[in-house]
């Protein structure tokens, strides 16, 4: 299995390591086939925190046939992220993803990227909660049920309300992967229970 994961310019670095980690675990302690694919506009992707990442595919390679998941990074869109989260090669490749039915996890902000695309119109999802609901009722306006929790899900796809966040979404991706039973293996064995 692969997963996707899509580096905007400014994604958050903590965001976009879980799932490194995570289907790390889950592939190098625990024999599960999930590989992770960086993916990004840019051979070289700089964080909101100025971190430089080499990417190991370009958005414009990306065969959506070749994944199975995809898993898309909060950013600050004071440095840019939604230049590359909003561009229409990055609304194409989520639609993509959303119409065969397959996973699709974000952390925080990333959400925004989903709305833009239309493919969470009319469902539960979240976003950052400790501004007042500021940035909830940003994306309350493009038709989403915005739910005040943590994490969650609607169908195949999930999202979240914060950094803090991360690694719960990662392993939520990981049992729709690997099944409940497989994650719970992982997160244990990370200490997360």
């Amino acid at each position: 299995m692969k997963v996707l994961l899509l580096c905007a310019k400014a994604f958050e670095t903590m965001e976009f390591s879980v799932f490194i980690d995570v289907m790390g675990w889950a592939r190098e302690s625990f024999g599960n086939d999930v590989h992770v694919h960086t993916c990004g506009f840019h051979k070289n992707v700089i964080s909101t925190f100025n971190i430089t990442v080499q990417m190991d595919v370009l958005i414009d390679e990306v065969d959506v046939n070749d994944y199975d998941a995809l898993a898309i990074p909060g950013g600050f869109r004071e440095f840019g992220f939604k230049e590359e989260a909003f561009h229409p090669k990055t609304q194409a490749l989520i639609r993509a993803f959303h119409e065969q039915g397959k996973p699709i996890a974000t952390v925080c902000v990333a959400a925004f990227a989903l709305a833009e695309s239309g493919i969470l119109k009319g469902k539960r999802a979240t976003v950052y909660h400790l501004d007042h609901g500021k940035t909830q009722q940003e994306l309350a306006a493009y038709g989403v049920n915005v739910v005040n929790e943590p994490i969650v899900i609607d169908d195949n796809i999930i999202t979240s309300y914060c950094p803090e966040t991360a690694a719960g979404v990662a392993f939520q991706l990981l049992e729709m992967l690997v099944g409940v039973e497989k994650m719970q293996e992982v997160k244990n064995a990370m200490g997360y229970n």
